[in-house]
Order: C-alpha cells, then structure tokens, then sequence
C-alpha cells in the first residue's frame, strides 16, 4: 500500500483491509532517521481471492485525504 499520510496507523491499514477478509500481518515501514512513516506498509492477506478483491476495491481510494495505490507486493530488486 503506497501514498499512505505519515499517521496512518497499521491498526487503522488492518481494519480498513478485514473489511474484505481475513488479515494476517500489517507493517507500516518506518524511517530509521526520522522514526516516522515512510507513506508504505505491507499488508498481508492469506487468502489470495480476498486480496484481490481488497486490491481490486481500495487502490485509488482516499485513506485520510491522500489517494492511496494498493498493489501485489514485488521481490525486491537485485543490484
């Protein structure tokens, strides 16, 4: 989930998400600097239908006045 406002909460993430099943983890990534939010979280969902659907129905929604993208989560890039 990207284009998240710095306050959003992993609680708030894992609520808005139970709306289309079952969520199993939220992480909300953290600056190591400045200890606040870096406007991404990962929210996992067990069930890949639910997921999808949560995708499908969230991306391009507003989460506190921001448009957020929901996405599948990418391997991250070797160098």
């Amino acid at each position: 989930v990207s284009n998240l406002g710095y306050s959003v909460s992993g609680e708030q993430l894992s609520k808005l998400f139970a709306a289309y099943g079952s969520v199993s983890s939220v992480k909300v990534i953290i600056d190591k600097l400045t200890n606040r939010s870096r406007g991404f979280a990962f929210v996992d969902m067990p069930n890949e239908t639910e997921g999808q659907k949560a995708i499908n129905e969230l991306s391009g929604t507003t989460l506190e006045g921001r448009s957020i993208t929901v996405n599948l989560a990418r391997p991250k890039k070797e160098f």
